[in-house]
């Protein structure tokens, strides 16, 4: 691996987690844009869109996208993927953007990769580490600040925020998790974009989108496009390019750079007024993930190895 390829996947990586965090903002500035707009909706039309895209793409580059639906197993996880995974990192997302603000809670979803860690402690029975804890630690601390603003008898932001938010952190494991058997064999093309249509369908089914009667102005128009495209197609290509040129470790912590875009961009373009308690706790959730991020392959040698003992 050159160093020129090394830097091709570092920048494709953070450009791919600066367009979410711009996703987010777009989204905050549809809602307070157009007070009818529901976060269910946009969800349902930036996954059936995005889905679409990406399995013609498949097709196109000759992934065979179809093959997935040959295997059992990897139908029904591909299933699990779309209503368990993708439908909380995302509508429980956009909830808590509608609700609250882009940078809080990007922030908050930020979280996820610390559930991950619990569950691995819990069912996997893997010990986290020093570093493991330290990040825990920051991250709660973090957390309390942005939630309490260093009021510990009250919360500085509505619970309403913290629960959508904390849905969107738990859909990151979920997302992570569930397709993790089936992405070596079928790829990340095929088997986000099938997930993305299973839960933008199964979302149509609870409340049809055909139903919901919007008014769409044209820049609101424009930024539903930014949503879909830029925010949802382009960062997860690039994303999976950039798998090539540097160590999936390496990519996830360009991960920082998606909450550093919601706050940048929310406060240049949606003078979103964030305090001190919120930056200085946004940024201990930031270096526990890192932190977090620079043990994790340390976690899944360990699981390797103990699943190559057991087989033994």
């Amino acid at each position: 691996m050159t160093q020129q390829n090394h830097l091709r996947g570092v920048l494709l990586a953070s450009s791919a987690c600066i367009l979410w965090g711009i996703s987010g903002v777009a989204a905050s500035t549809l809602f307070i844009n157009n007070p009818h707009l529901t976060a269910m909706w946009l969800t349902q039309v930036r996954m059936i869109s995005a889905s679409l895209i990406l399995l013609v793409w498949g097709m196109v580059a000759g992934k065979h996208p179809f093959k997935i639906w040959h295997h059992r197993h990897a139908a029904w996880t591909a299933v699990s993927y779309g209503l368990l995974g993708l439908i909380p990192v995302q509508l429980c997302y956009f909830e808590a953007v509608r609700v609250g603000n882009a940078p809080i809670a990007t922030i908050i979803q930020f979280l996820g990769p610390f559930i991950i860690s619990i569950y691995y402690f819990l069912f996997k029975h893997v010990t986290p580490s020093r570093i493991e804890l330290i990040g825990m630690i920051m991250a709660f601390i973090g957390t309390l600040l942005i939630v309490t603003h260093g009021h510990l008898n009250s919360l500085a932001i509505s619970p309403v925020i913290l629960f959508w938010g904390g849905l969107s952190a738990i859909g990151v494991a979920t997302n992570t998790l569930i397709p993790r058997t089936i992405l070596p064999k079928y790829g990340a093309l095929t088997v986000t974009g099938w997930g993305l249509l299973i839960a933008g369908l199964f979302l149509t089914l609870l409340q049809p989108m055909w139903r919901v009667h919007l008014t769409i102005t044209w820049p609101q128009l424009g930024l539903l496009i930014v949503i879909i495209l830029l925010g949802t197609v382009a960062p997860f290509l690039m994303f999976a390019r950039s798998l090539s040129d540097i160590l999936p470790t390496t990519a996830s912590l360009m991960d920082a750079f998606e909450p550093l875009a919601a706050t940048v961009f929310s406060i240049t373009f949606l003078n979103v007024q964030l305090t001190s308690f919120d930056f200085i706790g946004g940024l201990l959730i930031i270096l526990a993930v890192m932190a977090l991020s620079l043990n994790t392959h340390k976690m899944l040698h360990f699981l390797r190895r103990r699943r190559a003992h057991s087989s033994s």
